[in-house]
């Protein structure tokens, strides 16, 4: 009955996603609307597509697993940090000024706003690079998980997982561009929804109800240094190490400020009182799929006993997180378990599909279309579509290459790419957007440290090139890509205004024509009902 069950509601979502794709063809006919939607994106589709961006496989499965093991239910706050600052304060602080700061200036690409706002070819081209290097490994790491949960229901090669879920992303996304990935993740997002509630009651309700779970969760004990131990430390408000909680909730949640994927949902949607209404939507959305994902793994520790969780060495005392999540879900009902699954796919489709609609749009109007001279905008599109494939082959391969080689490196890079992108893009995107007094030269500095401190966390982490007593400042910082990145991002919005003031500054003139379009009057057709009554 699983077998079947789950059979045929993926193929119900493959089907539906393709025709989504292939209905939005008369969207994608130029550059605007086959990057932006033509800017005329409503508050929900864009709500959903900042959510389903935002939270992948990685999320539900690694991060969940991994930090409600590590930090029990106080992981919840990690959840929360990404609906109220990651989502709530984004769209508060970024949205409107995005909206309109991009369109005044006709940027599509965030290398193209740094390019225009600070008046520097060489800021496009290096962000450029920032973003082709570290969006090819994120992209890989989106598959992670999904091996595991397959498991669960069907016995086919991890591979064969990878390619039906590459090909399928990638024929709705080169058919529709934005406006197919925006009504897809809408889909996709409902079904993220009804899965996470579905799979939090279930989970509860095999272990007795939330007070017997609590219950339950908070006989684990911490032995810390010294000889001391912490008891019911799962099950308290801040965990075992409220300190690299933190640290999770900062990197997962203000990074988002500074990714290109998230940011450019601003692009395109229509008028501000989308942005109002998305506002709402998109937090209550990640409060739903990330507060669900993260309370969920709190519960992790109730299944160490269960014969599912894979160890990494025989006392069992650190498992593969990875195998974590797919451990709670393996003995739910098969209805359950066949949305999971939907749920884990459909996380997993929205946000390659982002992830590779911004690697090719920024590659192609960044790089390629600026060398050669009266490119039309149907040879654009065509190049677009031509870069969504090779971004597409390139994750799968690196997948798969991952999952034979056990290469962890790449299972890793999320965090890695995160930390480098936010680091050098968050605080050079949103002091632009506000302050007339930032140069082009603080934001090359930025770019140069968020770039320096990801190439020595490498070295530190992955090739053990070199090492730092873990007691320091400087041992503390590289202690995981976690840290580096919140560092990053930190550093990032102290060294731009700072390098600000001792670094040339651009044309007042032309600064001030571009902060105009903040004070524009927009005029509005009165409804003939309240001329009545005005009457």
């Amino acid at each position: 009955m699983l077998i079947a069950l789950t059979s045929i509601l993926l193929v119900c979502f493959f089907s539906l996603m393709i025709v989504v794709g292939w209905r939005c063809k008369k969207h994608a006919t130029d550059v605007n609307g086959f990057v932006l939607g033509g800017r005329n994106v409503g508050p929900w589709l864009t709500a959903f597509a900042f959510g389903t961006s935002y939270f992948s496989a990685v999320i539900f499965v690694g991060y969940a697993g991994q930090f409600g093991w590590n930090f029990g239910l106080a992981s919840t706050w990690i959840g929360l940090g990404n609906a109220f600052i990651g989502s709530l304060l984004a769209w508060e602080i970024l949205g409107r000024r995005t909206r309109i700061m991009t369109r005044h200036l006709d940027t599509k690409t965030m290398p193209d706003f740094f390019e225009k706002r600070f008046g520097s070819k060489g800021l496009k081209i290096a962000a450029s690079i920032i973003v082709f290097i570290f969006m090819i490994p994120y992209t890989a790491s989106l598959y992670n998980g999904l091996s595991s949960l397959f498991n669960i229901v069907f016995s086919i090669p991890y591979w064969v997982v990878i390619v039906i879920m590459a090909v399928l992303t990638a024929v709705y996304v080169i058919f529709g561009g934005y406006m197919a990935t925006a009504i897809n993740d809408f889909i996709q997002g409902i079904i993220m929804l009804i899965g996470i509630v579905a799979v939090v009651l279930a989970v509860l309700n095999k272990n007795g109800g939330l007070v017997k779970a609590v219950a339950t969760l908070s006989k684990e004990s911490v032995d810390l240094e010294g000889g001391h131990i912490l008891h019911g430390a799962y099950a308290n408000f801040f965990g075992p190490d409220p300190l690299q909680l933190l640290f999770v909730v900062i990197l997962t949640s203000l990074g988002t400020w500074g990714l290109p994927q998230m940011v450019g949902k601003f692009y395109s949607i229509k008028n501000e009182s989308s942005i109002k209404k998305g506002t709402i939507i998109s937090t209550f959305f990640a409060i739903v799929v990330a507060g669900g994902c993260y309370f969920l793994g709190g519960f992790g520790r109730l299944f160490a006993n269960s014969g599912a969780i894979k160890w990494q060495d025989e006392a069992h005392t650190k498992p593969f997180f990875d195998s974590i999540i797919p451990a709670m879900l393996s003995e739910l009902p098969a209805v359950v378990i066949s949305i999971v699954i939907v749920l884990v796919l459909a996380a997993s489709m929205s946000t390659l599909s982002s992830l590779v609609l911004t690697s090719s749009s920024t590659l192609t109007l960044d790089v390629i279309a600026p060398a050669s001279k009266n490119m039309t905008e149907k040879k654009k599109v065509g190049i677009m579509r031509l870069f969504i494939i090779f971004f597409v082959v390139i994750s799968a391969v690196l997948a798969i290459l991952k999952d034979s080689l056990n290469l962890t490196f790449i299972a890793q890079m999320m965090g890695v790419s995160w930390g480098a992108m936010a680091g050098a893009f968050l605080a050079p995107f949103l002091y632009g957007l506000y302050s007339k007094k930032i140069t082009k030269a603080s934001v090359g500095v930025c770019f140069v440290f968020a770039t320096a401190m990801t190439i020595m966390q490498l070295l530190v982490s992955f090739f053990n090139v070199i090492s730092f007593d873990p007691d320091t400042v400087i041992g503390f910082i590289f202690k995981s890509s976690i840290n580096s990145g919140v560092v990053s991002m930190v550093c990032g919005l102290i060294l731009v205004p700072l390098v600000s003031l001792f670094t040339p500054k651009q044309d007042a003139k032309a600064v001030d024509a571009m902060f105009a379009c903040y004070d524009q009057k927009v005029m509005t057709e009165v409804k003939m009902r309240e001329r009545l009554e005005e009457k």
